[in-house]
């Protein structure tokens, strides 16, 4: 897998721009200033940039060493400080403890995704704030964007499930929307969105 994401980021450009995904820039206003924010699977940085850009305290971790590379480029162009690790999520465990948790089109197995996610959910604190948007099923057959494995996109169910008995959820839905993220994701999809706080 890492070889896939590392020959795909080797591209010339940015695969999915370097703006913010729209999901994560409307959310952002509810957090609190200067967080800390955790973002698993950024890629080549353009969430966890944009978050560092906003005056947060951003680590991203990602398993392809060129998307990193590229994310050190993009924060570098910015002027930004993120903490960029390398590393695979199947493995990895978050130090600390961070106020939002980020999850922006990581897709996983269903048999890797509820240890990720429930890992990554302990490390949140109370209060804090858990913010995903992923492909759901309905994407699968589009040319926007996503995987080609229905077992790689989630329902609002599967979320829910995930992170059931530990948060409060605050928005749910499966909805359509018209993606305009570098040449990666374009055009109508159908996406799963989900934003709760760590009980």
């Amino acid at each position: 897998m890492n070889d896939f994401w590392d020959q795909r980021y080797a591209e010339p450009g940015y695969k999915y721009g370097t703006e913010p995904n729209a999901f994560v820039r409307e959310q952002e206003c509810q957090w609190p200033r200067h967080s800390r924010v955790l973002v698993p699977g950024d890629g080549e940085g353009r969430n966890g940039v944009w978050l560092a850009r906003q005056g947060h305290h951003v680590q991203t971790v990602d398993s392809s060493k060129v998307g990193i590379e590229k994310a050190r480029a993009l924060a570098a162009e910015h002027g930004v400080e993120v903490d960029f690790v390398l590393a695979d999520l199947a493995a990895w465990t978050p130090v600390g403890s961070w106020d939002v948790l980020c999850l922006c089109f990581l897709h996983l197995p269903a048999s890797l995704r509820v240890a990720v996610h429930r890992r990554l959910l302990e490390r949140v604190t109370p209060g804090g704030w858990i913010v995903l948007e992923a492909f759901h099923p309905k994407q699968l057959g589009r040319t926007s964007g996503g995987p080609r494995d229905v077992g790689l996109l989630y329902s609002l169910a599967d979320v829910r499930a995930d992170f059931s008995g530990g948060v409060t959820e605050v928005l749910g839905g499966e909805v359509e929307v018209t993606l305009a993220e570098g040449e990666g994701h374009r055009g109508p999809g159908v996406v799963t969105r989900f934003v709760a706080r760590r009980r």
